[in-house]
This record gives C-alpha cells, structure tokens and sequence, in this order.
C-alpha cells in the first residue's frame, strides 16, 4: 500500500526590470501569489518551474537559485503541500495565463494584499537573501 504524502508544488520569485513577477489568481485561494504550480508525475521540480512560469506569465525563465523548500502543512489551505523555490531571470512583458487572471512587476518591498499561502514568508526571505546571499539561512528548525 502506497502512503499518503504531501504534493509537490513549485513557486517561482521571477526577476524581471528590477522586480518580482506575482499574479492574480483567477482560482480559490484569491489573492495575489508567486507564479507555480503542481510537478507533474515524471517531471523533476526545475521543469516543472520552467513550465509553471511559462503558462502562467508566458515568460520564458532561466532559474538562478534554489531559495528554499517549504513545507508548513497549513501553507495551502487546500492541503498540504511542500514547495522548491527557485529565483528565476527573465525579460519582457508578463502576461497572466492559465490559472493567472493577470502577471505584473512589483518592487519587493511594496507588495499587493492579500498575498496567498505562505507567500509572505517566502518573499520575506527573498529579501534577506537579495541583502546577503553568503549570509541567508534556508531553514530555520523551531
């Protein structure tokens, strides 16, 4: 018998003219999020990342940084998933798609409410990363 296990998702901190790409979510939860998603079942977590941004702001990203895997079992309010997090580059124009009622720019540290899930969290530590990448702890254990 197989176990019952966390899904694995991917969220994507895409820079682009010196900001972040969020997206409007066109589904429940509404708010605004990182663009990702779902990994598909025999695709690794860095293709599925490149697929996510791709369909939901029709960027195209080259992936930079892993950030950090994030797990808290109440992170999605639809159930319990764990997310890789990777920092992404692109250029252009985001444009939302798919589960994305619209894709903009924002500087990081003047974000729209209400952010979704554990977004907040995960910006936050966008931000002490992109003050000091040698100096940013991934996990920190309660």
């Amino acid at each position: 018998m197989r176990p019952t296990t966390p899904l694995a998702t991917v969220d994507i901190l895409i820079e682009l003219e010196g900001g972040i790409v969020l997206i409007e979510r066109r589904n429940e939860p509404k708010g605004w999020a990182l663009p990702g998603g779902f990994v598909d079942v025999g695709e690794a977590p860095e293709a599925a990342a490149v697929r996510e941004a791709k369909e939901e702001t029709g960027l195209d990203v080259k992936l930079v940084e892993l950030l950090g895997v994030y797990g808290d079992p109440a992170r999605d309010p639809r159930g319990h998933t764990i997310s890789v997090v990777y920092v992404a580059r692109s250029s252009g124009q985001p444009i939302g798609s798919d589960d994305a009622a619209r894709a903009v720019v924002v500087a990081p540290d003047s974000l729209p409410t209400p952010l979704c899930f554990d977004h907040g969290k995960i910006l936050a530590d966008y931000r002490r990363w992109r003050a000091d990448p040698r100096g940013f702890v991934r996990l920190a254990l309660a």
